[in-house]
């Protein structure tokens, strides 16, 4: 079940489309759909969490906490709106492109994907516009 919360001044306009979309790239690659959150927040909440459990002292767009188990996708995904709109313009993409990249991008962690070295980050962008080719489908 994919839930959407908000700790801030911010709420998605297509919340089915998108847990329909999110579900189909799960299925897509052999997962099953469990227990995902999505929390939307600010800089300010995303960094405390980035701090206390990781020990970075710096602004993200997302942190993913993974409670996969087997193929069963299941976790938490803190996404801050401020670092998404920033990014979008720091990326030339709009905002709803960057957000869905984002939305994306954490299941994919859940699925094994990495980002931390350049080949990673190559494969993870690839993974990431496939499945942003299914929501425009």
């Amino acid at each position: 079940m994919i839930q959407f919360n908000y700790e801030t001044n911010f709420k998605l306009q297509n919340e089915e489309v998108l847990k329909n979309w999110i579900s189909t790239c799960i299925d897509s690659y052999g997962f099953k759909e469990g227990e995902l959150n999505y929390i939307f927040c600010d800089d300010e909440y995303l960094l405390k969490l980035n701090i206390e459990f990781l020990n970075h002292d710096t602004f993200t767009d997302i942190l993913s906490f993974d409670y996969t188990i087997g193929k069963l996708i299941g976790g938490d995904i803190f996404i801050s709106i401020e670092r998404v709109k920033e990014n979008a313009v720091k990326f030339s993409q709009n905002t709803d492109n960057e957000l869905n990249r984002v939305l994306i991008h954490g299941v994919l962690h859940f699925m094994g994907y990495h980002d931390k070295t350049a080949e990673e980050n190559t494969i993870m962008r690839t993974e990431e516009d496939k499945c942003l080719m299914l929501l425009k489908s």
